[in-house]
């Protein structure tokens, strides 16, 4: 069977889409500088690369990993899928759609959850943080390099026989709900909110707040944050402050899309052991072999500890 890539119509909507926003925050005093100009200009740009990069990526990730993983795993004789788990594939049937949208985002959780615990990983996600404005613009503002990883994580879905289109078609409107997240027009959703992702609980994951750090990394879904405990619900009596701690201060777009690799080589330089270079390199983001800086989790560690001892003091 042959499918299209639900994102080749979402393009267009989502340029509608930001527009639409842009105008309307211009009516509300309160949100009239959701945008900046600059900043929409750099997103903009970084989107467009991606929507250049992206079909050729997936392209070489839908026809070379998936296919290929997904035809090693069952050849024509002697395939692992008949021989051990009792199946060629799945087909094309609705619950086989479901199961696949399912395991599209349990990869998707583990993927996003790996952006921010793998400094790595992180010098390319950092791109869709970077920017201190919470709006569809940003939805847009994506690491060109993801794009190169990303399939890896997902390999798993075809090889257990799942059709690669069908991965494809999953990842798409996988894309599709995590664009229309980023606004702040939209309150919480009630019973809505127990099941999936909303744009609250977004909000809290695009936070630099310390409380909020890490979390909410599902995709629709937000099962899985809850099970391996990484889900943080909105507390509005918080000010939230959208972006990184350390921005890059430029709106350039090769500058936003590349600071984060000179920092981990301006780090690795640090020292001339080999395990700290690797920690540098693959570590979470913040580590250092000298405590010059903390990750997220020491850094709520060290603000959980100050917090007791005071608790003990006025006691």
């Amino acid at each position: 069977m042959d499918f299209t890539n639900p994102l080749v119509y979402g393009v267009p909507c989502f340029l509608g889409l930001i527009l639409l926003e842009l105008l309307y925050s211009k009516s509300k005093k309160k949100t009239n500088k959701l945008y900046n100009w600059k900043d929409l200009g750099a997103s903009l740009a970084m989107g467009i690369g991606s929507a250049i990069i992206a079909p050729l990526i997936k392209t070489i990730s839908a026809i070379v990993i998936f296919y290929y993983v997904y035809e090693l795993f069952n050849p024509l004789v002697n395939g692992v899928r008949t021989n051990i788990f009792g199946w060629e594939s799945f087909g094309y049937a609705w619950y086989v759609w479901i199961a696949c949208q399912l395991l599209d985002d349990f990869s998707y959780y583990w993927f996003h959850r790996q952006n921010h615990k793998v400094r790595f990983f992180w010098a390319a996600h950092i791109v869709h943080h970077s920017s201190d404005n919470y709006n569809l613009g940003t939805a847009v503002r994506n690491g060109w390099f993801t794009l190169f990883y990303k399939p890896f994580f997902y390999m798993w879905i075809p090889a257990i026989g799942f059709a690669p289109e069908m991965v494809v078609v999953c990842l798409g409107i996988e894309s599709l709900w995590q664009f229309q997240l980023h606004t702040k027009f939209v309150p919480k959703m009630g019973f809505i909110e127990k099941i999936f992702n909303t744009h609250t609980m977004h909000q809290v994951h695009h936070a630099q707040n310390v409380e909020y750090m890490d979390m909410n990394h599902g995709g629709f879904l937000n099962v899985f944050d809850k099970i391996f405990g990484t889900w943080k619900e909105l507390d509005e009596k918080i000010d939230i402050e959208y972006g990184v701690t350390h921005p890059p201060n430029s709106y350039n777009p090769l500058v936003i899309l590349t600071h984060e690799y000179g920092d981990i080589w301006k780090d690795m330089r640090k020292s001339k052991n080999w395990r700290h270079k690797f920690m540098y390199l693959f570590g979470p983001p913040g580590w250092s072999h000298d405590g010059s800086t903390l990750t997220i989790k020491q850094v709520q560690k060290e603000i959980k500890l100050e917090h007791i001892a005071r608790l003990k003091k006025a006691a």
